[in-house]
């Protein structure tokens, strides 16, 4: 069945992102928002937009009978759920279906099954895929983890089991500090995910947070390479890269080609990411989890292999086979990418809504600005501070971390705080240049190197 027409089930930068590859298609976009996105611009560039509810996200956004109401009265096809929000949702998936529309993205299923750390582990080793040592399903409770603490080794990370998007992890250095954590960890997974269910990993100390794009169409199934996700704050990402430039060829190529074969193992249709911890002084490489979904970092890898990922979610979606094989995917070049949110890095990473005084992007080739923003609109106080993210592509990356630098000093957002200094610092940064860096170097960098940096870098700006 061809798509015609499709309801975007989320807001912000992706909804914009997401109505733009509809409209290229041809596709008429209706965009659902709550009271506190009339005038978001997902809802000025879409065909048609509907109101889903007030502001609170579970009285809106993540409201499924409100959101499959509203596809039922626009008359679509099809649903795009974006990221987060409803996007790995089991059963929202299988509403969209058994409502006679298609749901753009995996089944329910693979959803949940992929979506359930334990579950996916189980998946991952079916497939062969390296796991990171611990435990080999959910922990029935103190007592399983405090054996399995010891036979593991601290320092040890406590997971919940329906966790993602770097919640729901705490880790403890000893036996003390797990039973303390483990009754608190379980019931933040059971407010946070529903699930209070909890599995044990290993902690690997200095490890590289590596993740592979993969794509399948039910049958046959590629992966678009890798990137490089290691700078992350709260286990939040902030700076992504494509390709993983430590990688040594042969270690690329396994690492693909396990996610290629966790993805056939489960039959996946549609865009995913399946996510590695990597330990560049042993080589090793370990799986974490499978996310369902687009990523927010999909454009680097749009940038260095030049296919259009949500576009390919479309067509997929709508019958079509994969359109592309993997001889036909290739890298070329570096790309990264800066996620800019309406917070003050000089202030804790306080959030800052606000109204756009003015907006001035920088444009060229190589140059990309994902964004929700135009002069005049007033961000509002209720959801994820991302304003968007400026991706940058050249033929090396010492190029590209030059061309990233001289682009966060043209873009020029006024009237909130944002994160733009903080990227020009680490693009400016030694360690950063090298590519010296781990999933807990962001932190300490924050605290002993951004203070003098940034001061520098506020007075360039």
């Amino acid at each position: 069945m061809t798509i015609r027409s499709v309801l975007v089930a989320n807001r912000g930068e992706i909804a914009v992102r997401v109505i733009k590859a509809a409209k290229a298609l041809g596709i008429r976009t209706v965009q659902v928002h709550s009271a506190a996105d009339a005038d978001m611009l997902a809802v000025r560039l879409a065909d048609e937009a509907v109101n889903i509810g007030p502001p609170a996200p579970k009285k809106s956004y993540l409201d499924i009978e409100a959101v499959i109401a509203a596809a039922k009265a626009a008359g679509v096809d099809a649903v795009h759920p974006g990221y987060g929000f409803l996007s790995e949702n089991g059963d929202f998936a299988d509403a969209v279906r058994d409502a006679g529309m298609i749901f753009i993205g995996p089944s329910g299923d693979a959803i949940r099954t992929l979506g359930d750390k334990v579950a996916a582990r189980q998946v991952a080793k079916r497939a062969g895929v390296p796991t990171v040592p611990g435990s080999d399903g959910r922990v029935a409770g103190l007592e399983e983890a405090r054996l399995l603490a010891g036979e593991i080794g601290f320092p040890v990370m406590i997971k919940a089991a329906a966790g993602g998007g770097g919640r729901g992890i705490r880790i403890v250095d000893s036996i003390a500090e797990l039973e303390q954590q483990f009754p608190l960890a379980s019931a933040e997974a059971l407010a946070a995910f529903g699930d209070g269910g909890l599995y044990l990993e290993k902690v690997i100390a200095r490890a590289r947070h590596v993740e592979v794009q993969i794509f399948g169409d039910g049958q046959n199934f590629v992966h678009f390479f890798e990137r490089e996700c290691s700078l992350q704050r709260r286990r939040q990402k902030v700076w992504e890269e494509a390709p993983a430039f430590m990688l040594p060829a042969d270690m690329r190529e396994r690492l693909c080609v396990s996610a290629v074969a966790l993805a056939r193992e489960v039959g996946y249709r549609g865009a995913g990411t399946v996510e590695y911890l990597y330990d560049d002084e042993t080589g090793d490489f370990y799986f974490i989890e499978v996310n369902t979904r687009i990523q927010v970092e999909h454009p680097v890898t749009e940038m260095i292999t030049g296919f259009d990922l949500v576009q390919e979610m479309f067509k997929v979606a709508g019958g079509a086979a994969l359109s592309v094989a993997q001889r036909d995917i290739v890298a070329s070049g570096h790309a990264i990418e800066c996620r800019i949110n309406a917070e003050d890095p000089f202030k804790a990473f306080q959030p800052s809504p606000g109204t756009i005084a003015s907006l001035s992007v920088p444009e060229g080739e190589g140059i990309r600005f994902d964004t929700m923003l135009y002069e005049g609109y007033t961000i509002p106080p209720f959801y994820d501070s991302l304003l968007g993210k400026l991706i940058v592509h050249a033929e090396t990356r010492k190029a590209c971390l030059e061309k990233l630098a001289a682009s966060l000093t043209a873009l020029a957002i006024e009237g909130v705080p944002t994160t733009v200094a903080l990227h020009l610092a680490l693009a400016r940064d030694a360690s950063v240049a090298k590519g010296a860096f781990h999933t807990r170097f962001l932190e300490q960098w924050l605290e002993h190197d951004f203070p003098a940096l940034a001061g520098r870098t506020q007075e360039v700006a």
